[in-house]
């Protein structure tokens, strides 16, 4: 099935979905929605077992539209966007990350919350939300969880980009390996998987992911409470965003 920002290739037990926004996969509205969709219709599937999310082209994703984050845009971008992470979390289904390319802010966040990640040696991977006057809400819920606490304050208040090597090392990703390799790894795992019994890794998925799961709303939803109350009420945020979209340097007045 495509559409206008995805593709999705049911071949039961896999189904494959592709970020489909050339040329870098930003993440807008419309993909966010058919993301949604897309998660929901695999998660009624009894016959699927596993998600292998990629995008399309040269780039996993750079991240979430920037044009989004405007004050009449930020809130409904930024709901839409966490109901596809949700969806993600939520999924019985066991999901495999394949990234090459870019793979910063949203992008990463919808990679990193996925059960295995398989990248590029030469991925670049961050979070540069910071440098528009903002923060990504969900890696500031669950990227310590995955990299330690020091680390993720590292990437997210500095906002520098990591090689697809250095994720694997800290723990953002599972394993990276040169790029001609890395579609033979991932369909290495999909093989393994296929041997297994699906209710078995639901079940396997469900109970590994207890003391998360317990968190992870209560955090996101702080997270959200925390970006619309405080931050977008700052004169910064709204600068950082229009220097962006001017194509200069933003001038701080730390209001």
């Amino acid at each position: 099935m495509s559409s206008a920002r995805l593709t999705l290739d049911l071949a039961p037990p896999i189904a494959r979905v592709v970020l489909h926004h050339p040329p870098l996969n930003v993440i807008d509205i419309p993909m966010m929605e058919e993301l949604s969709r897309s998660l929901a219709e695999i998660d009624a599937r009894e016959n699927v077992s596993v998600i292998i999310l990629s995008g399309d082209g040269k780039a996993f994703s750079a991240g979430v539209d920037v044009a989004a984050h405007t004050p009449e845009k930020v809130e409904e971008m930024l709901a839409k966007f966490h109901i596809a992470i949700r969806a993600l979390v939520a999924t019985k289904k066991v999901t495999i990350a394949a990234v090459r390319g870019h793979c910063l802010g949203g992008g990463a966040e919808l990679a990193m919350m996925c059960d295995m990640v398989y990248t590029t040696e030469s991925a670049q991977w961050g979070f540069p939300e910071i440098k528009l006057g903002c923060y990504p809400p969900v890696a500031c819920t669950a990227l310590a969880a995955l990299v330690g606490q020091k680390r993720a304050a590292e990437l997210i208040l500095t906002g520098r980009a990591i090689g697809g090597k250095e994720a694997a090392e800290i723990g953002l990703a599972t394993r990276a390996v040169p790029d001609s390799q890395l579609a033979a790894v991932v369909e290495e795992t999909v093989e393994q998987l296929r041997q297994l019994s699906p209710v078995a890794l639901a079940l396997a998925k469900k109970a590994s992911y207890a003391w998360d799961s317990m968190h992870f709303d209560k955090g996101l939803v702080r997270a959200e409470r925390i970006y619309f109350d405080d931050l977008m009420k700052t004169a910064d945020a709204h600068e950082g965003i229009r220097a962006f979209m001017e194509k200069r340097r933003p001038k701080w007045t730390g209001k």
